[in-house]
């Protein structure tokens, strides 16, 4: 099963302990022997789900976690839940009793099965006496379903494999097994497979007409990788047809060279853009940014609203406003090209270029009006920090952001940096599990990689440092430490005792994350002011395993800082 798996483009697999996975774990090291696979290893599940779906977002292909049986496979619940959402590709395999010993009490044995049903693609089972009881055949085709519901509609599958006693072969058997074995017969195929991973929609593509007015915003991208390439030059073609301003999310994954990009559309909204036509058209591409004012924007508009997907059929506009097609941005234009007349098709910015011109010039300026209000000089603030690293920061170094405020930071104040790099961060669900574990994943995968997380995030997800001791990864962590949830700080909550936003909502923890770090052999440092910040990137990004940066801030007077840099921007750009 596991060589049909491979020979379908499986490249990774993280095993978890266990003694009734021990078949899995024998097959998988041989496949490793043979070079055919790589094998990591971790003790946490949940981490471990986190770890493979962080590798499978970066390269495209899933990544294969193999668990034991019991409530080791409800622990791979988050990670399904956010590769559902994410749209990436993620392979669950648990081994299981068989089927005489369910239902009667049997030690670790529970409906397992049916744990990550409701956020699978698919949901397949070994024969249930057992799978040494399957034919060769039978096997391979079920690992050959497993593979094609992986990737037809990207998403999570769970495979349980109920496996009867006795678990493992001896030594000699095992020694007589692997010299039979012809490994030569375990080519890997083409897993990037384009056909394969094509969103196939039910409809025609919709159409907008690109010589009337409109916008584009970009929202989170949630295709898989082998597709980005296309998706980044239809949304160039369009652009430079239509010469549409683009509103674009960090996570929108948009190319360098991509025209009328309004880079600091957070800051700018809702006042400082100048009003489009009252038949506007809007091209959305992928799920809602998070941003309350673009959406109350996008709420406003009365022109006609178009959202692509890159293959999700689930409903993803949640103003319902906007019509949804499903079969991504490469497909819709190459769709939508031969109807535009041929004479059309070669006129550039065919839309007049005032409002472009206006928006553009609105977001240079307040981009140097931000850097006035916020130098990198004396103790950190948040708003700060961001404009700087976006400043600092290598080009093409791949961030992770994590959910909550450094993902909306980011959009806000380092939005300067947008098209520089890729961006990431896991806001399927917009959890914080699993934060440390799935940097790692992408750092396994992308090599050098700059995490910026919070500390709860941190620390919830701290099994993660047993990933990055082991295997060294080249991990660059950056943690804003404000001491509990910074993000309460930031929402209309009132408390009836002057501690109750501590103890109820942002929960400040008695750890010092350093200390912590060592306890994993991770070299740690801490920032003392933010004029030391271009010091401590080069100590950070220089190492070739992971490293730790401790930045402590002030969660209550950045809250405040958050609103009086809204309220002097809109007011600076309004008198400009």
């Amino acid at each position: 099963m596991l060589q049909t798996l491979q020979q379908q483009g499986l490249r990774h697999v993280v095993l978890c302990p266990g003694s009734r996975s021990g078949p899995l774990a024998l097959a998988a090291a041989g496949l490793q022997h043979a070079e055919l696979i790589t094998l990591s290893t971790a003790i946490d599940e949940r981490s471990a789900g986190f770890h493979a779906l962080g590798r499978s977002s970066a390269s495209g292909v899933a990544t294969a976690v193999i668990t034991t049986s019991g409530t080791a496979v409800a622990n791979l619940l988050p990670a399904a839940v956010e590769a559902d959402r994410s749209n990436q590709p993620l392979l669950l395999i648990s081994a299981d009793r068989p089927l005489r010993l369910k239902n009667k009490g049997a030690n670790q044995t529970v409906n397992q099965e049916a744990f990550l049903t409701p956020v699978c693609r698919w949901c397949g089972s070994g024969p249930l006496d057992g799978v040494s009881n399957g034919l060769d055949h039978e096997l391979r085709a079920l690992a050959e379903t497993a593979w094609r519901h992986l990737h037809q509609q990207p998403g999570p599958v769970h495979l349980n494999c109920p496996f009867e006693e006795p678990l493992l072969p001896d030594l000699p058997q095992q020694k007589a097994f692997w010299t039979q074995w012809n490994s030569s017969q375990a080519l890997a195929a083409d897993a990037a497979n384009p056909e394969l991973w094509t969103p196939t929609p039910q409809t025609a593509a919709p159409s907008l007409d690109p010589d009337q007015p409109g916008v584009i915003v970009a929202g989170p991208w949630r295709g898989v990788s082998p597709h980005l390439e296309a998706y980044q030059a239809a949304l160039i073609a369009w652009q430079q047809r239509s010469g549409w301003p683009v509103l674009a999310d960090p996570l929108a994954a948009i190319p360098s060279g991509l025209g009328g990009v309004i880079r600091h559309w957070d800051l700018l909204l809702p006042n400082s853009l100048s009003q489009l036509p009252s038949h506007a058209q809007v091209l959305r591409l992928g799920s809602m940014p998070a941003s309350r004012r673009l959406e109350a924007w996008l709420a406003s508009q009365k022109g006609p609203q178009l959202l692509i997907t890159e293959g999700d059929p689930r409903p993803l506009d949640p103003l319902e406003v906007a019509q949804q097609w499903s079969g991504g941005m490469a497909r819709w234009w190459q769709e939508l090209r031969p109807q535009l007349t041929p004479q059309l098709s070669t006129k550039p910015n065919a839309v007049e270029p005032t409002l472009i011109q206006a928006w553009s010039r609105a977001d240079r300026d307040l981009q140097q009006r931000l850097s006035q209000l916020l130098p990198a000089r004396g103790a950190a603030n948040e708003p700060a920090l961001m404009l700087a690293l976006a400043q600092l920061l290598p080009a093409q170094l791949p961030v992770m952001l994590a959910a909550s405020s450094p993902v909306r930071d980011w959009q806000a104040f380092a939005a300067g940096d947008t098209g520089r790099r890729r961006c990431y961060s896991f806001r399927g669900a917009s959890g914080i599990d699993g934060t440390l574990s799935l940097a790692l994943g992408l750092a396994a995968e992308l090599g050098p990689t700059l995490l910026i997380t919070g500390d709860l995030a941190l620390l919830h997800d701290s099994n993660g440092w047993l990933l990055a001791s082991n295997a060294q990864l080249p991990l660059f962590v950056l943690l804003i430490d404000n001491a509990g949830g910074g993000i309460f700080e930031q929402l209309p909550i009132e408390t009836p005792s002057s501690d109750g936003l501590n103890q109820l909502f942002a929960m400040p923890q008695q750890v010092d994350p350093l200390a912590l770090a060592a306890a994993h052999s991770i070299p740690g440092r801490q920032l003392a002011c933010l004029d030391d910040l271009p010091t401590a990137l080069e100590w950070g990004l220089d190492r070739t395993g992971p490293a730790l940066l401790r930045v402590c801030t002030d969660r209550s007077s950045d809250a405040q800082r958050r609103l009086d840099l809204r309220e002097a921007l809109q007011q600076s750009i309004s008198l400009s």
